[in-house]
């Protein structure tokens, strides 16, 4: 199986009728999220925990399965990594947490790599 992955940004106009219309719907939700996110004490315990379940399962596509209970204990106990797909799900998480920093204090997204 081969995949054609166009270069960004895309040929294609998308900035289409339909895409605006959810435009504002998105921003809405996001204003939302926003503000609830606001009123957590800590939210790095909810981004900690997206990012491990968006890791655990992105990772389940490309068949690298684990459980819960070994990621939480590899987050816990670094030494604690008793198979690879605990350790592969826990760097997937990390990146992840380090590229909402990165946002959070770049304030963009971009491809470049440093």
């Amino acid at each position: 199986m081969q995949f054609n992955i166009e270069l960004l940004p895309p040929s294609s106009e998308i900035e289409t009728k339909a895409v605006l219309k959810q435009l504002s719907a998105a921003h809405r939700y996001l204003a939302l999220l926003n503000g609830r996110c606001a009123a957590i004490p800590n939210e790095n315990i909810l981004i900690n925990t997206l990012a491990l379940q968006e890791a655990k399962e992105s990772s389940a596509i490309e068949n690298i399965i684990t459980t819960h209970d070994e990621l939480y204990k590899a987050q816990l106990f670094e030494a604690y990594f008793n198979n690879a797909s605990a350790k592969e799900v826990s760097r997937y998480a990390e990146t992840l947490k380090e590229g909402f920093a990165e946002v959070r204090t770049r304030k963009v997204i971009h491809t470049i790599l440093f």
